[in-house]
């Protein structure tokens, strides 16, 4: 079989050296890659003028396969997210989130095992913004105003939430499919529909009757505020969790609490054509070049990037990758270079990025 042609882009941050840990631990699985590195992020935008290269987006394309560390996007300096940029650039539409307990990690909980769909495409994340201040923003304003009939103080700015038909029975779809495939029981839609009715409330619309296409796998709703108490409660009640973008952002990184920590939280961007895993965490830069962040997140993700290559033939499924890698790290401890301790610590140790950015 010839090898597998994968962009990879190291990130910023510890993204370099969580990718570099990842990387090893793939290929000491056997299965043959072909990188395709390429670099984005804050490093690059001097000399391009984006942190998204226009060649970055072509190689992603060209393998339809990529996996990246994470990318950074400064808090409130008027810089786009990359990662929503290259979600919606590649019509990547479903963000898979698995969050799952694991052996050996301390956590409040344990047998957890959800998977959070996310819509990537719409919502306040599709960035259609109008600044404080600026003329468009009050011609906006003005009429808003008029074609409610409630007034919007002047000196606001603005977000618009799109929702739509097509994406919200896209993303309903895809969970339903997405359970059936991997024996789930049960979708939960999640939304604001008591208060949004026109967008929130559209999304439960044609949540409900996607459900009636798919009688064989259960289905229920939930209003987002109470959904984040009954993770807290009752987390083992629900099984795959489909939603808008910005409730998925939220209660992905709740989920990943439930477990241990965004240090452990996997993430797969899918599209009909094209696939991006990425660790849900951000890029950590105070701990960058240290060698301490726990590798994991990324490690998971490059597990799922196996599953999506086809690499189930491995005995223990794709998850079986990893823990033979796991073996044959501690095995050959010794050939790895000083200070090089990024990919030896175990679930749930050491440094954690989760107070960092997470998209």
């Amino acid at each position: 079989m010839a090898p597998h042609r994968v962009t990879l882009i190291p990130g910023d941050g510890v993204g370099p050296e969580v990718s570099e840990a990842t990387r090893r631990v793939l290929e000491a699985t056997g299965v043959e890659f072909d990188w395709d590195v390429q670099n984005a992020g804050l490093g690059v935008m001097e000399k391009y003028g984006t942190p998204m290269p226009d060649h970055v987006l072509e190689s992603i394309r060209r393998n339809k396969v990529a996996i990246k560390g994470p990318l950074t996007t400064p808090i409130g300096k008027g810089i786009r997210s990359v990662n929503v940029a290259l979600r919606k650039e590649l019509d990547l539409y479903a963000l898979v989130r698995p969050c799952k307990s694991y052996p050996g990690v301390r956590s409040r909980y344990d047998n957890i095992d959800l998977i959070i769909v996310r819509e990537n495409t719409e919502d306040i994340y599709a960035g259609i913004e109008f600044q404080e201040g600026k003329p468009e923003t009050e011609r906006m304003i003005k009429e808003i105003s008029t074609a409610t009939g409630r007034p919007i103080r002047p000196d606001s700015g603005l977000s618009i939430k799109p929702i739509s038909v097509t994406a919200s029975a896209r993303i309903v779809n895809f969970a339903f499919n997405y359970a059936r495939s991997h024996g789930r029981r049960k979708v939960t839609a999640v939304h604001k529909a008591n208060i949004m009715k026109f967008t929130d409330g559209l999304f439960l619309q044609v949540a409900e009757e996607i459900a009636k296409e798919h009688p064989d796998i259960q289905f229920n709703d939930r209003i987002v505020d109470n959904m984040s108490m009954q993770l807290v409660q009752n987390p083992r009640e629900y099984d795959v969790i489909v939603m808008p973008n910005l409730y998925g952002d939220i209660l992905s990184d709740l989920a990943a609490g439930l477990v241990g920590g965004l240090g452990l939280a996997p993430g797969a961007n899918l599209g009909d054509e094209i696939a991006l895993f990425e660790a849900t965490h951000g890029s950590a830069p105070k701990y960058a070049g240290m060698n301490r962040i726990n590798p994991m997140a990324m490690m998971l993700s490059g597990v799922m990037m196996l599953h999506h290559l086809g690499g189930r033939d491995h005995p223990g499924g794709a998850g079986g990758y990893l823990r033979h890698e796991g073996r044959s790290q501690r095995s050959h401890r010794g050939r790895h270079q000083p200070g090089d301790r990024c990919d030896r610590r175990p679930a749930g140790k050491g440094p954690h990025p989760d107070n960092d950015l997470a998209e």
